[in-house]
């Protein structure tokens, strides 16, 4: 694991993907700026699991946007049917894995209670994570970003167009996946979760250290 930090700066994902927790471990505080920009085709309101023959991008369908939006005013938009698609594509995708009972119920409830705001459901999702993960780590909402010494700031390096250089974070170390021969690297924290439980940040510790 990383040497403890005080804290990081970093966007606020939707079910992030490996490279987000790998960034964010061992750190003592997670804080998310409500007030940054949407950037376009990012991981604010996507993530990828892998399907039968494929690794699906699930993406939560927002309303409201604009030009220099920020991430706390993007409103989810409930009248698309993509609810039902992303339990439905959980279901799917992980319902014979190892692990699936223990946390699917819970991601459930989070979804059920129709947050309004995608910020709202990324938190709620990222809080439920880190709790199956262990971590003992304090999560809060600022404004802007935060002046503390020794913060590390993330905000735009876990992109999926930059997934292949993924900023020297990220070195993947395969697991036994339910789908597929070949490993598939840069899924949601779902997918590690499902397939590995309790050996979840035993895969996350490695895939830091790995060169």
């Amino acid at each position: 694991m990383n040497n403890l930090l005080p804290g990081v700066l970093a966007d606020a994902l939707y079910l992030p993907v490996l490279p987000y927790f790998v960034a964010v471990r061992g750190a003592r505080e997670i804080v998310l700026v409500a007030g940054d920009q949407l950037s376009r085709q990012s991981f604010v309101n996507k993530t990828r699991i892998r399907l039968a023959n494929k690794v699906e991008m699930l993406s939560v369908p927002v309303y409201g946007v604009r030009k220099k939006q920020a991430i706390k005013d993007l409103g989810i938009d409930y009248d698309q049917k993509w609810l039902n698609v992303h339990l439905r594509g959980l279901q799917s995708a992980y319902g014979k894995a190892p692990f699936f009972e223990y946390f699917y119920s819970d991601l459930e409830r989070v979804y059920l209670q129709k947050h309004p705001y995608l910020l709202d459901l990324n938190r709620e999702l990222l809080t439920l994570c880190l709790k199956f993960l262990g971590w003992d780590v304090k999560l809060r909402v600022e404004e802007a970003p935060v002046e503390e010494a020794h913060f590390r700031d993330i905000r735009g390096l876990i992109h999926p167009k930059r997934l292949k250089e993924r900023q020297g974070i990220y070195h993947p170390q395969p697991y036994q996946q339910i789908f597929g021969a070949d490993f598939a690297p840069d899924l949601s924290i779902v997918d590690l979760l499902f397939c590995e439980g309790p050996g979840a940040n035993r895969i996350l510790d490695r895939s830091e250290k790995s060169n």
